[in-house]
């Protein structure tokens, strides 16, 4: 190996080491309700995608962070499977996620899984994400989802309001072929989308 090869190597290695260590950081971001470690995980025109809630980082903060807060006791955002397509500064990832949460009210423990989809770039020397899709794989549900319909893979389905079902049904669909949001280059999400999650969210009763 080259000197010249020996640098790339490194600095590829570093790259990939940089981006996993991000999406470790959101993990305990969440799990730990720390905004601040939360929002270093985005670049500040980041927008996340998760299904019932699309917005920028601060929005998606203020939302995530108040959510489980009123809905969980404790929870785990364990990651799993991780493929990284590298291209000098930007990067798409696909990471496995499961996720248990501890319910304040009604059945103690909840768990779900699917994949966290982002396009990361890396701006004066800082990977953050860019852009994010949160796909949702399975649920302990107790009937059959239907695969067109993403809304009816979330186990709090019924505690949802129509308009926020309706919204999600828009959403990216999970697929087990090329269609899959983890092959879209780039990865971005349509502003219409985020006008409407915004829309929606002014809407909601306070």
């Amino acid at each position: 190996m080259t000197p010249e090869e020996l640098e790339r190597t490194v600095r590829e290695l570093a790259d990939r080491q940089a981006i996993l260590d991000c999406l470790m950081s959101y993990s305990r971001g969440v799990d730990r309700l720390d905004r601040e470690l939360l929002l270093s995980c985005y670049h500040e025109d980041a927008v996340d995608d998760h299904g019932m809630f699309v917005g920028d980082r601060e929005e998606f903060a203020d939302w995530v962070v108040g959510m489980h807060s009123d809905t969980h006791l404790s929870h785990q955002h364990c990651l799993f499977n991780h493929s990284c397509d590298l291209d000098g500064d930007v990067a798409h990832t696909e990471t496995y996620y499961m996720f248990a949460g501890m319910n304040r009210v009604g059945t103690p423990l909840v768990t779900s899984g699917g994949r966290y989809i982002d396009r990361f770039e890396k701006r004066d020397g800082r990977w953050a994400i860019a852009d994010r899709v949160c796909i949702r794989d399975w649920a302990p549900l107790d009937e059959q989802p239907d695969p067109e319909d993403p809304s009816t893979l979330t186990a709090i389905r019924a505690a949802l309001p129509p308009s926020v079902l309706a919204f999600m049904r828009g959403g990216p669909l999970p697929t087990r072929d090329r269609r899959d949001p983890s092959y879209r280059r780039p990865l971005t999400t349509d502003p219409e989308r985020l006008k409407l999650g915004r829309e929606l969210r002014a809407q909601a009763p306070r």
